[in-house]
């Protein structure tokens, strides 16, 4: 993916600049000298680092994510001619990589580099060939909410220029969105329709963000209540007039009820208009036009392998029956009389497993789960030789986008440490947030989960830039997985056994996933089938349960890398462990599987085999 923080996209082309002549072509002979050789592995890393500044200078959004203000009052070209404009950028580079640069002279550092922005392109052009069967509005993603979610959290204003290119995007949202809907349009007409809650969730969505002031005389819109406040601070600091604030203040009135409102009456009126085509039965891709296909392809690209749906649903199911062994153990040893369904029942119905509804227990929420984060990072340097520099957040999802029950996750901060990485939680139902996950959830979302990996990530210096700004979501999230579970080697955490309970809940969770991902867009189970079978095998609420199915429904696919990913790299630990013997180093292995970025897991696992080499010869 193009920008590290675009998950609730469900397209975020960007047009970018037609290739030149290469800057840095050679013809490489056939022999080199241990100092020509360093030469060329430097030209490759300076030519993949000019090709990341033009790919990164055309997505404006891309720029904003990492703290850049370049371009900053535009947002992408969402269009399908930004697309293949894209595509064939990227095609074209991957051709004069080859031709310029010898890949045999190469360290094994550059081979990696070079095979990955190679396959990146590959699964990019493998990806074009199934946009058309994906969907572009859905509650989980789309320009519709992470759009003015990126104004508020990631547009800084510090300058009077600065909060004028705030305007403008606020205006440049209605033609983003007027792009999106051309391509859903077709889309639905041909048949590719996401199940009917996600259009009730969107028109929802989209409501919201055109209700309030300055729209209606209720409380102040998310977008208008941001903009005012950076307004004013500007005006505090002395950066601008009051009078030069009023007017801004204008000028941000006058985008909102323009090109903003418009966009989002229009997707409104789409959605709207479509929703009685939608299926009334959740059902998964495999009833939709070339259904099947798309799905292979969704599978292969979620988990980086060649694993069949058939595979996955049975390393699922296996899971599931091994994960339901260590928790009878946690209920044996909490002298719980009754089978494991019971216990089940009793977690979920404990009222002291939830903080109380309202702003109140949120707060206490918020405050657990950075007490849990603020012990972790003390004892990080113990396990890890890389540390991220950016700070981390617990923060409250914004109101606009808020579910009961919805998943948590993370927004990264920016690669010079400058703004903090975020961890959300939704909390406006607090019987959707039981205590004993509290724990499980901070260490995925933030330490050593995904702020660790993605800050470090974004700060590595020693590997091309395009290297720290990749996403894999069978590395990414199977890092944040197997996160969870090597929490527990770490004094301070997991200390009650139903928190450890808690824990064992999350991975069967994820391998929960694997069966009803499949179940449902392979083997053609309902969304009634697929709560069923996770509700009789897992500990989680009707509302998280429900939450999830549907999520699963909408992104085909995405819900298997988790386990999948942490299970190669605890495959990979245990090979390291056995081969290395006494010379394993735990900082050492975290730091391999950390330092170049997110990889496929193809190159993960030779990069972890290329460091046992090296550590068994040292």
């Amino acid at each position: 993916m193009r920008f590290q923080n675009t998950l609730l996209l469900a397209a975020a082309p960007v047009a970018l600049f037609a290739v030149t002549a290469p800057a840095f072509a050679q013809t490489a002979p056939a022999e080199t000298s241990e100092a020509s050789s360093e030469n060329h592995n430097a030209e490759l890393r300076a030519w993949f680092d000019a090709k990341y500044e033009e790919q990164v200078m055309d997505s404006p959004l891309w720029l904003t994510s990492l703290g850049r203000k370049e371009r900053y009052g535009e947002i992408d070209d969402f269009s399908l001619a930004a697309q293949d404009k894209d595509l064939a950028w990227k095609k074209a580079t991957v051709e004069e990589m080859e031709r310029t640069f010898d890949y045999d002279s190469l360290s094994s550092a550059d081979k990696l580099s070079y095979d990955l922005w190679k396959y990146e392109y590959e699964q990019a052009a493998e990806s074009a060939k199934w946009r058309d069967d994906g969907y572009v509005f859905t509650q989980m993603h789309g320009a519709h909410t992470y759009l003015p979610t990126l104004l508020i959290s990631q547009h800084r204003v510090d300058t009077a220029q600065d909060m004028r290119d705030y305007i403008s995007r606020v205006s440049e949202i209605g033609r983003a969105l007027g792009q999106l809907v051309d391509i859903a349009e077709p889309r639905a007409a041909a048949g590719v329709r996401p199940p009917y809650f996600a259009y009730d969730f969107v028109i929802d969505e989209s409501k919201k963000l055109i209700s309030g002031a300055p729209f209606d005389d209720t409380a102040d819109n998310a977008l208008w209540e941001d903009g005012k406040k950076k307004i004013a601070a500007l005006v505090e600091a002395g950066t601008i007039t009051a009078a030069d604030g009023e007017t801004m203040q204008g000028e941000l009135e006058a985008a909102l009820k323009g090109g903003y409102k418009a966009g989002y009456d229009r997707l409104i009126t789409f959605m709207t208009a479509d929703r009685p085509n939608a299926p009334e039965i959740g059902v998964g891709v495999g009833v939709l036009p070339n259904g099947d296909g798309y799905y292979a392809h969704r599978l292969s690209n979620s988990t980086t392998t060649d694993l069949t749906a058939e595979q996955v649903h049975q390393i699922g199911l296996d899971d599931v029956k091994r994960i339901h062994a260590e928790m009878e153990a946690i209920k044996d040893q909490v002298g719980f009389d009754g089978d494991l369904q019971s216990f089940f029942a009793y977690i979920k119905e404990d009222k002291d497993n939830y903080f109380p509804q309202g702003d109140e227990g949120a707060q206490m929420y918020i405050d657990a789960a950075t007490a849990a984060l603020d012990n972790i990072e003390s004892k990080l340097p113990q396990y890890f030789g890389l540390l991220p520099k950016a700070g981390l957040e617990v923060r409250r999802v914004e109101p606009f986008r808020e579910q009961d029950g919805g998943a948590q996750h993370y927004n990264s901060g920016t690669p010079d440490g400058s703004r903090p990485g975020i961890y959300y939680a939704h909390l406006s139902d607090m019987s959707a947030m039981p205590k004993n996950m509290l724990e499980v959830i901070a260490y995925h979302e933030g330490l050593p989960g995904h702020h660790m990996q993605i800050s470090i990530a974004q700060e590595l210096t020693g590997v091309p830039k395009f290297q720290t700004q990749q996403f894999y979501g069978a590395y990414t999230e199977g890092w944040g997985l197997y996160s969870e579970r090597f929490a527990k080697e770490i004094p301070g955490t997991y200390q009650d056994p139903y928190s450890d309970f808690g824990r064992l809940s999350s991975e069967l969770w994820r391998a929960i996933r694997l069966v009803v991902d499949t179940g449902l867009h392979s083997k053609g189970w309902t969304e009634d089938q697929a709560i069923a079978y996770f509700t009789e095998n897992s500990p989680q609420n009707a509302e998280t349960i429900r939450n999830e199915v549907r999520r699963y429904l909408v992104m085909p696919g995405q819900a298997t890398s988790y386990k999948i990913g942490m299970n190669k790299i605890l495959d990979l630990r245990a090979k390291a462990e056995t081969e290395l013997g006494d010379k394993f180093d735990i900082r050492g292995f975290h730091d391999v599987v950390l330092g170049d970025g997110a990889l496929p897991l193809s190159l993960l696992e030779r990069r972890v085999d290329a460091w046992i080499a090296e550590q068994q010869t040292s």
